[in-house]
C-alpha cells in the first residue's frame, strides 16, 4: 500500500492510502492483499485500522473477515474498537464480539455491545443476552452499562428484561437509556418500572417514561 510512496511516509499517510483505498469503486488487483497485510502487520495502529475498514468496505470477504478475526485481539484498543464497529457491516458472526464485552477499554465494550445490538437475532443465538446482562449488572464503568443495557432494548429477547429493569435504578444515564430500552416489552413490570420513572430526579428520564407511556 505504501511501498511506492516512500519509505518515509508517516503513519498518517498510509492511514489516508487505505482509506482512500477503500472509497475506490474498484480496487486494483494488488489492492486487497495490500490492505490485508497493513491491517494486520502495520506498526501503526490508526494503519491497522484504517485497512481494515477499506477492506471490509471493498475487500473480497475472505479477506475481510480474516482481518476483521484478527482486529479483535489487537494490541491497540483503536484498533479492536473498529473491529466491533465493523462487524454489522461485515455481518459477522457474534459470537467473536462477546470476548470484547470484558475488554480493558471501555470503550470497545461500548462499541461491542452497540454492534451486538445492531446484529439483533445473530447476536441472540451467540449468546449476547446474558453477556449484557453481567455487563448491566456488574461492570465498574457506568458507560459499559449504559451500552450493555441499549443493546438489550434494541435486541427485544424477553431473558434480558430483568438486568433492564434492574438498569432503571443505576446512575442518571444509565436509567434513561434503561427507560428507553423499555420500549419493546410490556407487562406489569414493565408499567411499574415507567410509572416509577416519572417521578426521577432526573428530567430526562422522567420525560423519557412520559414518552413511552404516551406512545
Amino acid at each position: 500500500m505504501d511501498a511506492d510512496r516512500g519509505p518515509g511516509r508517516s503513519g498518517l499517510g498510509r492511514a489516508a492510502d487505505a482509506v482512500a483505498l477503500g472509497l475506490r469503486a474498484r480496487l486494483p488487483a494488488e489492492a486487497p492483499a495490500e490492505l490485508e497485510r497493513a491491517a494486520r502487520d502495520d506498526p501503526d495502529a490508526r494503519v491497522r485500522a484504517a485497512a481494515l475498514g477499506a477492506l471490509v468496505r471493498a475487500g473480497g470477504r475472505r479477506r475481510a473477515t480474516t482481518a476483521w478475526r484478527a482486529a479483535l485481539t489487537d494490541p491497540a484498543a483503536g484498533v479492536r474498537r473498529r473491529a466491533a464497529d465493523l462487524a454489522p457491516v461485515l455481518d459477522s458472526p457474534a459470537r467473536p464480539l462477546l470476548a470484547l464485552l470484558a475488554d480493558d477499554d471501555v470503550t470497545v465494550i461500548e462499541a461491542a455491545a452497540w454492534a451486538l445490538g445492531e446484529l439483533g437475532a445473530t447476536a441472540v443465538g451467540a449468546g449476547a443476552v446474558p453477556a449484557l446482562s453481567t455487563v448491566v449488572r456488574g461492570h465498574d464503568d457506568p458507560l459499559a452499562r449504559e451500552a450493555a443495557v441499549a443493546a438489550l432494548g434494541a435486541l427485544a429477547d424477553p431473558a434480558g428484561l430483568p438486568a433492564v429493569l434492574a438498569a432503571c435504578g443505576d446512575k442518571p444515564a444509565v436509567r434513561r437509556r434503561a427507560v428507553l430500552a423499555l420500549a419493546p416489552f410490556d407487562g406489569p413490570e414493565v408499567d411499574a418500572a415507567l410509572h416509577t420513572a416519572l417521578e426521577d430526579r432526573d428530567w430526562q428520564v422522567r420525560q423519557a417514561a412520559e414518552d413511552l407511556l404516551a406512545d
